[in-house]
């Protein structure tokens, strides 16, 4: 899921209160939060000297506190900058001598400093400490508004910074050029959290527009065009819309797999009795509906009965953070388990319920590839190379076997190493160590930068920062959300809309649009009551049955995995365009349901 961490500067800045180097008419203006005991804030020092330097009057530079917890003499010496400026006004001077001061900053540093502008004895018993002490509270709590995550945290017309440190990328920024200002905008637009579920609508509003305009075939017959590999009299060829529903698909479903590990192993869902809830709602959600199909749809239709049964995550979770406080982060958390969870389960319904004819042969072979990349699990392999290469091959024999490709995804998904988190103390204090040894070669002839095996050696440091599968889930996501998934609604989403498009399909589109609409969120609601009612799993506190309700309404929104069995299982172009009138219908059914049921605060008492 994007992030929602907040990202704008909280307060802006106030010429009466912070503390301020430059005209209030400059075109730029720094924030810094910084603290006086960390050795990176009294590193970038130097760099914000040499941008007030290239920039002169054209930057305005700001500076509030934030002070490394756990460090009394951060706090300290924060406090008596503000002492000092509120009784001589030279706040500028002090900022100066504790941030120059050297690697380290001492107590008898700190004390030395305090006397040389006029502190003498006690620092933290009258009116005046207190005033300080206040003041630098308040810049502490202006920083965790902020969203700046620890010192040093630079904040650029108001945004948070988030490149590196050096002189020159801080520049660039400062001056947004237009490529900069242009990848800005991008971080900007996925950091907001209902990005994907907005580019996946747009993707589906201009497939439906271009399907019923003139240029509605050429736009069907773009997505039949060939694609393959021709190697000698050997070919692997399909259609384009083939290779994105078998291959670009994957990368959601590796997606998907990934999520649903983290959150059952190192997640909120470790535990049994909080991971057994969302399974269990899922289990719900997947059988009423599919039920609720087969007994209307017509019995020549009946094979579709697994288009119900998968929620759309981008647009549920689109919805769930535009509603914002009024859900709680464990509802988010319960809803967006389930519908992984449901995801899941429809790619494996898919692999033994909507496949054709099976390749004995290809099928072994897809064993054995599975085999070996648990065996790499378990040896310990963290390259992702190798995984790469298996998950390849994987996707290859089981497209050849006959099964969905896409189940290689979720099985690749799986037997990536999960390893636990890494010491970090340990680590940070080998990097510390390597960069100080390193610095202290700066000067010498000959040498321009880390060498060769310092730089082996941080990457290695970085490398065991984070588990071979975090690392992916954070590299790939974005590409799920904001290529495959749009893709794919294009792709599939287009449906001619005529006066007899609807012309004997009303009972499947009632059965589609009822399973959705009343089949997922009765069986949510209803298997999650009997979980909890039976002592099988526990509902958080935090939100109530109304608002679990809520939540069961918006696992209703189908759309991507609806589209996507539906063309699987109907291979008539009547019954595929009905489907996915009903798929639609019900979609916009369920998310409005949700939203309205969801928008009312919970009373403190309910």
């Amino acid at each position: 899921m994007p992030s929602t961490t907040p990202t704008r500067l909280d307060p802006p800045v106030d010429p009466d209160r912070d503390h301020i180097l430059g005209s209030a008419d400059a075109e730029m203006t720094l924030v810094q939060y910084g603290s006086y005991a960390d050795f990176r804030c009294r590193t970038v020092h130097a760099v914000v000297e040499g941008l007030r330097n290239r920039f002169g009057d054209r930057m305005r530079y700001v500076f509030r506190h934030l002070p490394i917890e756990g460090k009394p003499d951060a706090m300290r010496a924060a406090e008596i900058t503000e002492r000092v400026s509120a009784s001589t006004g030279k706040f500028w001077e002090l900022h100066e001598a504790f941030m120059e001061r050297g690697p380290t900053l001492t107590a008898p540093d700190i004390d030395q400093i305090a006397r040389s502008h006029g502190l003498e004895g006690e620092d933290g018993g009258d009116d005046r400490a207190a005033a300080a002490r206040a003041r630098v509270q308040e810049d502490i709590e202006s920083a965790k508004r902020s969203g700046a995550p620890g010192a040093p945290t630079f904040f650029i017309n108001g945004r948070r910074y988030t490149g590196t440190w050096d002189e020159s990328s801080l520049a660039d920024a400062m001056l947004a050029p237009l490529g900069h200002r242009i990848q800005a905008a991008a971080f900007r637009f996925v950091r907001w959290g209902p990005s994907s579920g907005l580019l996946l609508g747009l993707a589906t509003v201009l497939a439906l527009v271009l399907s019923n305009s003139p240029l509605g075939a050429q736009f069907a017959a773009f997505w039949e065009k060939p694609l393959g590999v021709l190697w000698g009299s050997a070919t692997f060829s399909h259609s384009l819309l083939h290779w994105v529903n078998h291959g670009l698909l994957s990368v959601f479903f590796f997606v998907v797999g990934l999520e649903i590990k983290r959150e059952f192993t190192v997640g909120h869902l470790a535990t049994f009795r909080s991971g057994a809830l969302p399974v269990i709602a899922a289990l719900g959600g997947i059988i009423l509906p599919a039920v609720i199909y087969a007994s209307i749809a017509p019995p020549h239709l009946r094979h579709g009965w697994g288009i119900p049964i998968g929620t759309d995550t981008a647009f549920a979770v689109a919805l769930i953070v535009l509603l914002g406080p009024r859900v709680p982060i464990e509802l988010r958390v319960f809803l967006t388990a389930a519908v992984i969870i449901d995801d899941i389960v429809a790619i494996l319904i898919i692999a033994l319920f909507y496949t054709g004819e099976m390749h004995t042969g290809y099928l072994v072979a897809g064993a054995v590839v599975t085999a070996f990349v648990f065996a790499l699990n378990r040896i310990g392999v963290y390259n992702p190379l190798p995984y790469a290469a298996c998950a390849v091959v994987l996707w290859f024999c089981l497209h050849e076997a006959g099964l969905h490709a896409t189940l290689a995804a979720v099985i690749m998904a799986v037997l990536i190493p999960a390893r636990p988190p890494a010491n970090l103390k340990a680590l940070l204090t080998q990097a510390s160590s390597v960069i100080n040894r390193e610095d202290s070669h700066t000067g010498e002839a000959m040498r321009h930068g880390p060498s060769e095996p310092v730089l082996r050696t941080l990457d290695a440091i970085h490398a065991r920062l984070e588990s071979p599968a975090d690392r992916l889930l954070r590299t790939v996501e974005p590409w799920s959300s904001y290529v495959a998934l749009p893709i794919f609604a294009l792709a599939n989403a287009g449906v001619a809309w005529s006066s007899g498009v609807l012309d004997g399909q009303h009972r499947l589109v009632l059965a589609v649009a009822l399973g959705l609409v009343v089949g997922k969120p009765v069986g949510i609601i209803a298997a999650s009551w009997l979980a909890v009612r039976s002592g099988i799993a526990a509902k958080p506190d935090a939100y109530s049955w109304r608002q679990l309700c809520g939540a069961g309404a918006l696992g209703g929104i189908g759309f991507t995995m609806s589209l996507f069995i539906a063309g699987i299982a109907f291979t008539d172009p009547a019954h595929f365009a009905a489907s996915k009138i009903a798929i639609f219908v019900a979609s916009m059914i369920s998310g409005g349901a949700g939203v309205l049921i969801l928008w009312r605060r919970p009373p403190a008492t309910e």
